[in-house]
């Protein structure tokens, strides 16, 4: 697992809560082929990208690695960076477009997700350590964790620092990627921090949901609020995914802990939950969460521990991945239909088995035009794999999982644990933590990777 993970600390909370319905799926092998298009090498380059990968309009590739390019952040070696992947005819050429310098600069350090674009063809992103904030790790002040911007000009990148987070009352370490709204405000969760709960000693508090905002002229600063502070027990701790709206303006993730449930291994604080955050009726008015459904771990066969955000379809219904729980113990696929009375109501897609499927990751789900899902697994052939998962032809039938890739570790790509995006020809594009040709880490120091049907 990443030094990434190593790093978060697990909250303690306690009981109560709802239970699942198991829908058996059927499992195929595909035929498709992989082919590594940048392989990290650690040192000046990066290692370890922290999230997937996302699109420009001229087919250029961009991310994050959590470690890296040649800065050094105590108590955490490397600081990361944001790189470009540009297509030519002999292939792909890495750029490291910015090189983070940590909390010693009141810069960043570790980036702890992937990036978005806005329109103008700007990066936003987030790091887990680094900042203006007095946030302790090891006994060496870390930071409590950045919000950056990278801004083109012509060959040069610039970074800006929008926001650092303090810990305490605000955010501390956050994490996933960020997105969006129409007016051009961003949101994103942090893990810990917001002052309510109590998530272990370590960095305390369960986590919140925040809102930047842009100045109103230039040179003025982004504005940080804090939309909600998660109290663990029977509420959501820790939400660690890509936050979504949907067309009224309300947002839903994931919360790696906290529900309630004692049914849960590994820890005592709960499975984790799926919130929704509405907006206030109001101008200035406080967001209102609902919890929409609380896992319950092995019990009844429901998953337990989601970190990899959320999806909508077409019909509101939503989906997304827990790592561990389901009838096979290693991770399911759910999907959440809104019903009547703001009630939601869970059936479990497909319960990953921890055999030759492998494990569910911590990556998000993407629909393609014709309503197949697909995501990534660990395990499997040991460094992980891409899946489609395929709806049934008929109502009530099951979900059938194909296997599309199996990575095989160096020299080739391994361990997927992010999500994928697809181009317009059906390619899927993603990031390893591990695996390539890198020699400067155990293990490789990680793939950017396509897969060809």
């Amino acid at each position: 697992m990443s030094k990434l993970r190593e790093f978060s600390a697990v909250c303690r909370i306690a009981v109560g809560a709802l239970a699942a319905v198991l829908m058996l799926a059927s499992v195929a092998w595909g035929g498709d082929t992989e082919n590594v298009l940048y392989s990290f090498q650690g040192g000046s380059d990066g290692s370890e990208p922290s999230g997937g990968v996302v699109f420009d309009q001229n087919g250029n590739l961009y991310g994050a690695t959590s470690y890296g390019g040649g800065s050094s952040c105590a108590p955490l070696t490397t600081c990361g960076t944001v790189f470009e992947l540009t297509p030519g005819a002999g292939g792909w050429t890495e750029t490291v477009l910015y090189v983070f310098k940590g909390k010693a600069y009141n810069d960043g350090d570790i980036p702890s997700g992937g990036v978005i674009l806005d329109g103008a063809g700007n990066l936003y992103g987030v790091t887990g350590y680094g900042g203006g904030g007095n946030c302790y790790l090891s006994g060496t002040k870390a930071g409590c964790g950045t919000v950056y911007k990278l801004t083109p000009n012509g060959s040069t990148w610039t970074e800006t620092i929008l926001y650092s987070f303090h810990g305490g009352k605000d955010g501390n370490f956050p994490a996933g990627n960020l997105v969006f709204d129409a007016a051009g405000n961003l949101y994103g969760s942090t893990l810990f921090g917001g002052g309510r709960g109590n998530c272990g000693s370590i960095y305390g508090y369960c986590g919140t949901i925040f809102e930047l905002s842009p100045p109103s002229g230039n040179g003025g600063a982004w504005t940080e609020k804090v939309l909600y502070s998660f109290k663990g027990g029977n509420d959501g701790a820790s939400p660690d995914g890509a936050l979504i709206f949907d067309k009224q303006g309300a947002l839903y993730g994931t919360t790696e802990f906290g529900g309630g449930s004692s049914n849960c291994t590994w820890h005592e604080d709960g499975c984790g939950t799926v919130f929704e955050l509405k907006p206030p009726a109001k101008k200035g008015g406080p967001w209102t969460e609902s919890l929409l459904h609380r896992f319950e771990g092995y019990q009844d066969g429901d998953g337990q521990w989601p970190a990899a955000g959320l999806t909508f379809d077409s019909k509101g219904n939503l989906y997304g991945m827990t790592l561990t729980g389901g009838k096979g113990g290693s991770g399911t696929v759910f999907q959440l239909r809104p019903r009547r009375a703001g009630a939601w109501s869970e059936a479990i897609l497909y319960a990953f088995t921890g055999g030759n499927d492998g494990v569910a990751s911590s990556g998000g789900l993407i629909f393609d035009g014709e309503g197949n899902l697909y995501g990534t697994s660990l395990g499997g052939s040991y460094h992980g794999a891409v899946f489609e998962l395929s709806p049934p032809l008929m109502q009530d039938g099951a979900w059938t999982l194909t296997d599309l890739y199996d990575f095989k570790g160096p020299p080739d790509a391994g361990w997927p644990y992010a999500g994928v995006i697809l181009d317009n020809a059906g390619n899927i594009y993603g990031t390893t933590l591990y695996g390539g040709t890198g020699q400067g880490c155990d293990d490789g120091c990680g793939t950017v990777f396509e897969v060809t049907p």
